[in-house]
């Protein structure tokens, strides 16, 4: 009797039953019987869960910010160029589909690298040492052989940093971009058809970097000025105002920030001299819980003023960029023509 009683009184504990029905959507993933279609099975991302459901409502973002002639500030860190979605940030800019870009160092020069001659598939397991003696360097499962930063500087130190820095010894990292973008397109030797730099130099896309030195690029300026020019330098300040100014001048403003750090913060900030940017979409595999910037997901924004409090107007996807990113440009960019 004393067992029956246990159990009566423990069951309660174990399925205390639904006392408010809820009433959202039902879950529900694609339906692979029958034709395949791409755009349908995203759409069903909407109530698979998780992050699928994250990236959905991301695509639905990017969709509605080209609606609204949001000016899109896209942000990335050099390794999303290192890798394949080198290609797809340069499609971004070919079609000039993106207002403004935000990176770092590192993407031009693994840029202009790639211009000449391409990285190779390499493990994520390896001695790092022998890599080493052997002048290989590794990101990730991507071998970058060392021969090509010898070749970037030789390539810098023939005619371009003389060129660049002739009738201006202080010049800003867009500056820089530019003249490299159009540099990268004269050269024959070079195939600029996937430079991301050269496409935004076509097309007079602002390419700011506020961490210009934090890359071979600014090891082989530092080396140019040592040796060739002591005046010459980078001003960062005169760009941080016409980012200021690209972000309080226009009517709306959206962000799509691919990767974390310097790059994103520089866009909220900006977008914090207009009280906010309208829409924001994060892809990021940032830890919250150690206070960084890179962790700090939108709605944190929101408290510093630097993303404007709406229903629905910024999302994170939780995932990594190679995974997401091409989809949500094949799905909100390619396939799609704003209203």
């Amino acid at each position: 009797m004393s067992e029956e009683k246990e159990s009566s009184d423990t069951r309660e504990h174990v399925i205390p039953g639904t006392k408010k029905k809820f009433t959202g959507e039902d879950v529900e993933g694609y339906d692979f019987r029958g034709d395949f279609d791409m755009t349908e099975m995203l759409e069903k991302y909407s109530t698979t869960g998780f992050q699928a459901t994250h990236l959905k409502e991301a695509i639905d973002l990017v969709k509605e910010m080209r609606d609204e002639d949001a000016k899109i500030f896209l942000t990335f860190t050099s390794n999303i160029i290192s890798s394949g979605l080198r290609e797809v940030v340069a499609y971004l800019a070919r079609k000039d589909y993106v207002d403004v870009m935000i990176t770092s160092a590192g993407s031009h020069t693994e840029d202009i690298i790639k211009s000449n001659d391409n990285f190779k598939m390499g493990e994520w397991e390896a001695d790092e040492a022998e890599l080493r003696e052997n002048g290989i360097n590794r990101l990730g499962n991507i071998y970058v052989e060392s021969d090509h930063y010898v070749w970037l500087e030789s390539w810098l130190n023939d005619e371009f940093f003389e060129n660049f820095f002739s009738d201006e010894k202080i010049r800003t990292p867009s500056d820089l971009a530019y003249e490299l973008g159009a540099a990268v397109g004269e050269d024959e030797d070079l195939d600029e058809s996937d430079s991301f730099i050269y496409h935004a130099s076509n097309n007079n896309i602002n390419v700011y970097c506020p961490a210009m030195i934090d890359a071979e690029i600014g090891d082989f300026m530092f080396y140019y000025r040592q040796e060739q020019d002591s005046e010459i330098g980078i001003e960062i300040l005169d760009d941080w105002e016409c980012l200021i100014n690209e972000a309080i001048e226009a009517e709306k403003t959206a962000i799509i920030s691919v990767g974390d750090g310097v790059p994103k913060h520089q866009a909220i900030m900006s977008n914090l001299f207009r009280g906010g940017t309208d829409y924001a979409v994060y892809i990021s595999t940032g830890m919250e819980g150690d206070g960084s910037l890179s962790g700090a997901p939108p709605k944190e924004a929101v408290s510093w003023g630097k993303i404007k409090e709406n229903t629905k107007n910024y999302t994170q996807v939780e995932a990594e960029a190679t995974l997401v990113f091409p989809l949500l440009v094949a799905e909100a960019f390619k396939k799609y023509e704003p209203e």
